[in-house]
């Protein structure tokens, strides 16, 4: 008997989870690991937040929320999706609160794709999109971007990647795991071509606010065409560092989001209440948005130090990441593939890196190194690579 439907066999298990284990599982028996595999900041969630969820929690506030969250968390958000990228969402009809990034992305897609649906992903790419676009029984079609073009979209690469049976682009903005932000004339270019063939647009923009050297973020749904086609995801696990807080949401046009409600209200019904009340009530303060500017400063000095560092050590190349908080290294010139080396560094030199071939055929010869570590842990990790690489 075939106990699982066939479009699950080319599905895998998250390898950054599976290196991470790994990892911890070294630790358990007693080695000295430097973590740099998962993308998870090591800052607390600032106190307001954590000071506002306790008074919910005190208040009761412990009952079902609306399928779609409270509305002071909706509202909040449209507030603040105005503000920044000037695109207005109606809070009671076209935001839906979901539990965590996960579940946002696997609603939205599941809400447009079906059997025979074509979804482009640009590679390197988080592997959630394959892998769920596949559970969806749609078929991914990878188009790639180049280490040397800085991770841009070729226009002309996407358009000869576009058949009548294309329904859906994948843009993730900033970048996991190459830490590349589009610029305005990329995504103005892409842009026009979902206009132009008519097609939907996942934007994952979850890194949103965390980019540097004066690198502008613009969001898909802000140019002429998009808000009407683009199902926005973003939330409040990596800008916050609430990771463990499960809670994100996605914003789209009330056509779109009709199919989202109903996967959302029999997957996870709703968000839990008193996390949607702390968060409404302390999303905007003044001493919420400082902690997040002080992370941000934080994370382009852990930025500055990787990059400098890694930039001393032979036979590795890598990019200069412009947003979120991964560096993609790689590690040919030492005759290894990524799945090789980040093995041997971790057995070797206790040191946890992600292989980058599950991101795609393209960053095979690539490690994944995330710099939401600390400083001390960058500075050692560093140290053991260099030192690693000298023997090899």
């Amino acid at each position: 008997m075939q106990y699982q439907p066939r479009r699950f066999e080319t599905m895998f298990l998250s390898t950054i989870r599976t290196f991470n284990e790994k990892a911890a599982a070294r630790k358990q028996a007693g080695h000295d690991i430097v973590f740099f595999t998962m993308g998870e900041p090591d800052f607390d969630t600032p106190a307001p937040i954590k000071e506002a969820t306790i008074r919910a929690l005190q208040a009761n506030q412990t009952h079902y929320a609306p399928m779609r969250g409270i509305l002071a968390l909706r509202q909040k958000i449209s507030q603040d999706f105005s503000m920044r990228y000037g695109v207005q969402y109606d809070p009671e009809r076209e935001i839906i609160v979901t539990c965590g990034g996960a579940e946002g992305l696997n609603n939205a897609i599941f809400s447009a794709v079906g059997p025979g649906d074509e979804v482009i992903v640009f590679e390197p790419a988080f592997m959630h999109y394959t892998n769920m676009v596949t559970a969806a029984g749609g078929q991914p079609v990878v188009v790639q971007t180049r280490f040397e073009d800085g991770f841009q979209i070729d226009p002309d690469t996407l358009r000869a990647a576009i058949t009548p049976r294309t329904k859906m682009l994948i843009l993730n903005n900033p970048g996991n795991p190459t830490g590349a932000v589009y610029t305005k004339q990329t995504l103005e270019a892409v842009c026009k071509i979902a206009c132009e063939y008519d097609l939907l647009v996942l934007a994952d923009e979850i890194y949103s606010r965390i980019v540097y050297d004066g690198s502008e973020f613009y969001s898909v749904a802000s140019f002429p065409g998009m808000r009407e086609r683009t199902l926005t995801m973003n939330g409040f696990s990596k800008t916050y560092a609430m990771t463990g807080w499960r809670m994100a949401y996605i914003a789209a046009d009330e056509k779109l989001m009709r199919t989202v409600a109903i996967i959302h209200q029999y997957s996870t019904t709703c968000e839990s209440t008193f996390s949607q009340v702390g968060m409404a009530q302390a999303m905007r303060l003044p001493e919420t948005e400082l902690a997040v500017q002080q992370m941000v400063e934080a994370f382009a000095r852990r930025r500055t130090l990787l990059d400098e560092g890694l930039s001393g050590i032979k036979n590795l190349a890598h990019t200069v990441p412009q947003g979120a908080f991964y560096v993609l290294v790689d590690v040919s010139a030492t005759g290894m593939d990524g799945e090789a080396f980040a093995s041997r560094l971790l057995e070797e030199a206790d040191v946890a890196a992600v292989p980058a071939g599950a991101f795609g055929a393209s960053s095979a010869n690539c490690i994944r190194l995330s710099f939401a570590a600390s400083e001390a842990q960058i500075k050692e990790g560093l140290k053991r690579i260099a030192a690693f690489t000298e023997h090899l």
